[in-house]
């Protein structure tokens, strides 16, 4: 029988040493991103299953919090600026980025352009994942280019069309429905929606963001999220 080497005090002491700084070391080169939703489950509910379908490493690296809050574009930047203030607090972590995730809707265009100036002034920055006229325009950008001014409405009768082709079955949209990202996840083409997006948002100019319809840069986030700086750790 083969004797079993007995590993000394001392050495085991060295390798939990050596344990500990290489956890502390992957710790502090975490990545650490605050999402705060306008809406308190389309978009929380997108970003949850976004997040747990990136790849390990992404998920040692980066540190996602995400959260709804239910308020509507200028009180909802107020409520971030709070929020971010109680968590670093409570954690003794600043966070690297955070994010606001809301859309242009039926709200008055100085309300929602005044959301985006306070957003970019706050010091750290806050980041705009805004979409004009709302979030499910990202949706769509799974299956079509779309650049016609539209409703709510417009993008979820196109939705399902495009999706129902695809399935080859009926196909019925419900709003906060948690299996969306899913859904464009096996029948959408998330690279091309990334390109399309960049196109819209190429496509408008000035800062009356009120004023371009269609546009989402809920991409950007996507992009930060999964970007190199994240991967390569």
């Amino acid at each position: 029988m083969a004797r079993t080497q007995k590993v000394s005090n001392h050495l085991k002491k060295r390798l939990v040493r050596k344990e500990q700084k290489r956890s502390e070391g992957t710790l502090s080169e975490r990545r650490y991103f605050l999402i705060v939703c306008e809406g308190e489950k389309t978009e929380p509910l997108y970003f949850e299953a976004f997040k747990s379908d990136l790849p390990k490493g992404v998920l040692d690296s980066v540190r996602i919090d995400i959260e709804g809050e239910g308020k509507n574009t200028l009180s909802l930047i107020e409520e971030i600026i709070q929020l971010r203030h109680r968590k670093e607090k409570a954690s003794g972590r600043a966070y690297d980025q955070t994010w606001a995730v809301f859309d242009r809707d039926s709200f008055l265009p100085q309300n929602f352009n005044n959301a985006i100036f306070k957003a970019r002034d706050t010091g750290p920055e806050i980041h705009c994942a805004w979409s004009n006229e709302a979030f499910e325009l990202w949706y769509l950008l799974h299956f079509e280019f779309y650049q016609d001014a539209a409703s709510r409405h417009d993008y979820q009768a196109r939705l399902e069309r495009e999706i129902s082709k695809r399935m080859g079955m009926p196909f019925h949209y419900t709003k906060n429905s948690p299996e969306m990202y899913q859904l464009l996840k096996t029948w959408g083409n998330q690279e091309q929606a990334i390109s399309w997006a960049e196109r819209l948002e190429q496509w408008h100019e000035g800062e009356n963001y009120a004023d371009h319809n269609p546009c989402t840069l809920v991409y950007k986030l996507v992009k930060a999220l999964t970007g190199p700086e994240n991967t390569s750790k």
